[in-house]
């Protein structure tokens, strides 16, 4: 088993936890790789080492079978863009503030290292998104969620939703999130979006603050494919994909969105329970009056 290894180096203090893990990845005698932003972080404290591997960040995945990411969600989420297309786990080590998708913490990783010598550990399959613009063939990849919205200009945009080229709705709104069930509890989720198991093979579209009050999310099948025709009276449309990489369109244009072909491995241990993360992460059905 050989681990790759990727970071947020801004967060304050990741130097210390980077070296936690790396000396645990040694004491259980597993390869590892990193990349290089994150050996050139702690090279002071590792340089005395002659076999420490590094290597360019965009080339980790063609040398680990499972991806290492230390951060917070937004750092998984960069790891699931580098691995979209080649089928590696990715482990997520929370060192931020939620921590939904990036689940261990430093004893549980010890755990997992420890479940790999007996194959116990968890991987499960998570739906991801593709999507492309009527003016461009550049695809947008999205693990959470596609945000079509009006950008930084005031007023709203006019948004027409069809599914299976067969009309749904036309509402103004600020925008709309168009999510896999992973994304529901993220941007989705304030917008008043259900929460969907990561088990359910479905798609979300949740409205962003609607004229039309009537207007509600609306859960298909990942089976289907969606357009979205957006209307605005300024010169741009934002598509921001998992709230990370951002494209522009001249309006009115045409987005499609659907399953991606290839979905996304994340890592758990083998007593991971999704409503124990809920509880733990997101406080849900937790009384505040009994805290008192």
């Amino acid at each position: 088993m050989k681990f790759g290894i990727i970071a947020n180096i801004l967060k304050k203090d990741i130097a210390l936890i980077l070296l936690q893990i790396i000396e645990e990845i040694s004491k259980q005698n597993y390869d590892f790789v990193l990349s290089n932003d994150v050996y050139e972080n702690i090279y002071e404290s590792i340089k005395h080492k002659t076999n420490i591997k590094h290597i360019d960040k965009n080339k980790i995945t063609e040398n680990c079978d499972i991806l290492i990411s230390i951060g917070g969600d937004g750092t998984m989420l960069n790891a699931a863009y580098l691995v979209r297309n080649t089928g590696i786990p990715i482990l997520g080590v929370n060192y931020g503030k939620l921590g939904f998708l990036a689940e261990f913490d430093l004893q549980s990783l010890k755990m997992f290292l420890n479940e790999v010598k007996d194959k116990k550990y968890i991987v499960e399959d998570r739906i991801c998104l593709t999507a492309k613009s009527e003016e461009s063939n550049e695809e947008m990849f999205a693990i959470n969620d596609f945000v079509i919205d009006k950008g930084p200009w005031q007023k709203m945009i006019e948004l027409e939703i069809f599914v299976d080229d067969e009309y749904v709705t036309s509402f103004m709104a600020d925008g709309i999130i168009v999510a896999t069930p992973t994304g529901t509890t993220g941007y989705s989720l304030s917008t008043g979006g259900p929460i969907v198991n990561p088990k359910a093979d479905v798609i979300t579209l949740s409205p962003i603050a609607p004229h039309t009050l009537t207007m509600r999310p609306l859960v298909i099948s990942s089976k289907q494919k969606i357009k979205i025709i957006a209307h605005s009276p300024f010169d741009k449309i934002q598509v921001s994909s998992d709230g990370q990489r951002v494209n522009y369109f001249k309006p009115p244009t045409k987005i499609f969105i659907e399953k991606s072909k290839n979905p996304i491995k994340l890592v758990h241990l083998s007593k991971s329970n999704y409503y124990e993360i809920l509880r733990s992460k997101l406080y849900w059905g937790i009384d505040i009056r009994k805290s008192n």
